[in-house]
């Protein structure tokens, strides 16, 4: 017999991740919270109901029949207290003054993105979160804390839009580069196989949504077995890639520390997709355009600016940096600048250029 419970909205929540990410790991991330927390929290709930309302095991977890029970009445709960809260934080913006709330996974273009933003709304008060978990953005969306994010989507590991989320493609494939010591054998060439880095251990951020899903069915999709160690501080990691300890997965605009070099994959194994996500039926709708266009001119400059990226964008003839034909505002006054030489041919597309003096 289940006892009488007082549960509050904030278990409902947690039990509500659970179910939807199918992980403690991946639910404790969504709600920022450690795994270990949201275990214990998990089990006091357990025992307040009486029962278990997860199974564990290799595939993640999956709902009891008391769990899916539960979970039905909890979802009404917590939907009609993210509605309150949504409706309260409207009243509060209107009441407070324009603002715009910004998100991002961390990227060099975000800098850029708010400094054009700022220029285009001078009146709007501007904020920003970074956070590494695309999830924990999304849901900040989904219960009005954000009103758009700019996040990235790692191939084959497709995200879950909450209710109320929309999104748009801004790079609909870019490839993610290796980050390695300068004294690394590969380091000299201009790009890198697997093979050349199988014997090297693999250092991804745990935080970081499916990464390190992603490294470990990459290398068992090739028949390679690295040892992959998870670090959590970003300057320790720089550290032991520097020192040739590991070897890291980077974004192509990445700039390499000293005792580092970055170089791209050979055939681009591991990819991203960019994605600017942002509140639907909201006043943010009617800025999205300017919204979208300063941050893929930010992406742009970021990109440009990174040799090895530059380099990697003009041995591919690659289209990543155009939207419908054209380039992203901004491209063109990188190339008057000299920063590259042709950038685009009278067909639109990005032609094998010579860079500039000194890449």
């Amino acid at each position: 017999m289940i006892q009488a419970v007082d549960l509050e909205v904030r278990h409902l929540r947690a039990l509500c991740a659970i179910a939807d990410t199918g992980s403690v790991r991946k639910a404790a991330v969504q709600l920022g919270m450690t795994q270990p927390s949201l275990t214990t929290q998990l089990r006091r709930i357990e025992k307040a109901v009486g029962g278990t309302l997860f199974t564990r095991g290799r595939t993640g977890s999956r709902p009891t029949p008391l769990g899916r029970s539960i979970l039905g009445r909890a979802r009404p709960i917590v939907a009609e207290m993210s509605a309150l809260m949504n409706a309260v934080r409207e009243v509060t913006a209107q009441d407070g003054g324009a603002r715009l709330r910004l998100g991002g996974t961390g990227s060099r273009a975000v800098v850029g993105w708010l400094r054009r933003l700022h220029a285009r709304f001078p009146e709007t008060e501007t904020s920003i979160h970074i956070d590494v978990s695309a999830n924990e953005l999304l849901q900040m969306l989904a219960d009005s804390q954000l009103d758009v994010a700019f996040v990235q989507e790692l191939e084959g590991f497709p995200l879950r839009l909450p209710a109320g989320v929309g999104s748009r493609v801004l790079v609909a494939r870019e490839p993610q580069f290796i980050a390695m010591s300068d004294r690394h054998p590969a380091a000299a060439r201009t790009e890198v196989a697997l093979e050349d880095v199988s014997g090297d251990p693999w250092m991804v951020d745990p935080t970081v949504d499916d990464e390190y899903a992603a490294i470990r069915r990459l290398f068992a999709t090739a028949g390679m077995h690295p040892r992959v160690v998870q670090v959590h501080d970003n300057t320790t990691a720089a550290d032991l890639v520097a020192s040739g300890e590991a070897v890291s997965p980077c974004q192509p605009t990445s700039v390499p520390r000293h005792g580092m070099v970055i170089r791209p994959l050979r055939d681009d194994p591991l990819a991203v997709r960019l994605l600017l996500v942002f509140r639907t039926v909201t006043a943010v709708e009617r800025q999205l355009d300017g919204l979208y266009d300063d941050l893929g001119a930010a992406y742009t400059e970021v990109a440009w600016a990174n040799a090895a990226y530059r380099r990697w964008l003009l041995r591919h003839d690659s289209p990543l940096l155009l939207r419908h034909g054209t380039p992203w505002p901004g491209a063109e006054e990188l190339a008057d600048g000299g920063a590259v030489r042709g950038l685009r041919d009278v067909s639109g597309t990005l032609p094998a250029a010579r860079l500039s003096a000194g890449d």
